[in-house]
């Protein structure tokens, strides 16, 4: 009867570990075990190895758990037989199968879930090495499950499950305020164009190219903006942009017939469907502050400046020179509605 229960014990034993072990490895999001890994622990090293290539280790605990189950039953079985004799056989195996499904099955999967990162740890070294005794076995199943489970490789994480996590953690406490909100504003840069960001051509402070500065002095000097527009007849013939410092300086300096033409820097061109992150990689690059945005026949559509794209970021900057337009402010409130209406979809 001894021999019985040691037989038992070793069968729900072995079962439970290796149904822990699976639910534990498949628990664990490689997010979390990438962020382990970063400790070079060789059990966290060996827990991201197991991740990112789960066949063969899964099919060697899957193999495990059927040996204790199967072979353990028959072994069990047959002692049961000689010991207990016919007659116990059915209720015993009854008995059995019920202390399989609870102890072998239920609970330990349950634990393997609710601890899953601490057993994943405990067991990935184990694992790692009873899949390498195990190749021959899992080579073998590999080939026999090919047909069925080729397939494109799911994404680790995308897009909507980080805008989630970020809406969690906050709500959490374990990141503030303005941190969950600038995780959201990030991925509205991909979702706006300059085309949304732009002050429109209606409302763009321009200079005429051929006019001198004597001509353009109460302009320049009520403008808000450091960088104007300079344009030749028509505001679609974009000459450059001219620094209003460099305008005023002229001025000081008594060049009041000069052109302003001359005063001019080449201008930068993008079209109106640009994305916003694009947009800001191209402010780097050029290391220019403003843009002309053209439309699909090549005609201004607007003007959209680094602090433009710099607002989906920060919400509204505003400073000393800012002043209120009726446009300007539709423009922004139609910014914001956009803002908002991809924050609740």
């Amino acid at each position: 009867m001894i021999q019985i229960l040691l037989v038992v014990v070793i069968v729900l034993s072995g079962s439970a570990i290796c149904s822990a072990s699976e639910t534990a490895l498949f628990s664990v999001s490689e997010l979390k075990v990438r962020q382990l890994a970063q400790s070079k622990t060789p059990a966290a090293l060996a827990l991201l190895e197991i991740r990112q290539h789960m066949n063969r280790p899964i099919t060697t605990i899957v193999v495990l758990n059927n040996i204790f189950n199967i072979i353990g039953s028959i072994v069990i079985g047959g002692l049961a037989t000689d010991i207990l004799g016919d007659a116990w056989l059915g209720l015993f195996s009854g008995m059995l199968t019920f202390l399989i499904i609870v102890f072998g099955e239920i609970l330990p999967k349950t634990i393997g879930e609710r601890y899953g990162e601490k057993i994943a740890i405990l067991i990935a070294l184990p694992v790692k090495f009873l899949t390498l005794i195990f190749t021959p076995i899992v080579w073998v199943m590999e080939k026999v499950t090919a047909p069925f489970t080729q397939g494109e490789k799911l994404p680790t994480t995308n897009e909507a499950e980080i805008r989630l996590l970020a809406r969690i953690g906050h709500k959490e406490g374990a990141i503030e305020d303005d941190e969950a909100e600038m995780i959201q504003r990030v991925f509205q840069l991909n979702d706006l164009t300059a085309a949304d960001l732009m002050t429109p051509r209606i409302i763009i402070t321009y200079l005429r190219g051929n006019s001198t500065l004597a001509e353009c002095r109460q302009e320049i000097i009520a403008s808000q903006h450091t960088r104007i527009l300079v344009i030749e007849d028509s505001i679609d013939h974009v000459l450059g942009i001219c620094l209003k410092d460099e305008l005023l300086t002229a001025m000081i300096e008594g060049k009041n017939e000069q052109k302003i033409r001359n005063l001019t820097r080449p201008a930068k061109f993008v079209p109106a469907t640009v994305s916003s992150d694009k947009l800001l990689k191209n402010f780097q690059q050029t290391h220019e502050h403003l843009m002309v945005v053209l439309d699909e026949y090549g005609g201004v559509s607007g003007v959209v400046s680094l602090e433009d794209v710099l607002e989906v970021l920060t919400g509204e900057i505003v400073d000393e020179t800012d002043q209120v337009i009726d446009l300007q402010q539709i423009a922004r409130k139609r910014r914001e509605r956009l803002l908002q209406s991809m924050e609740n979809g």
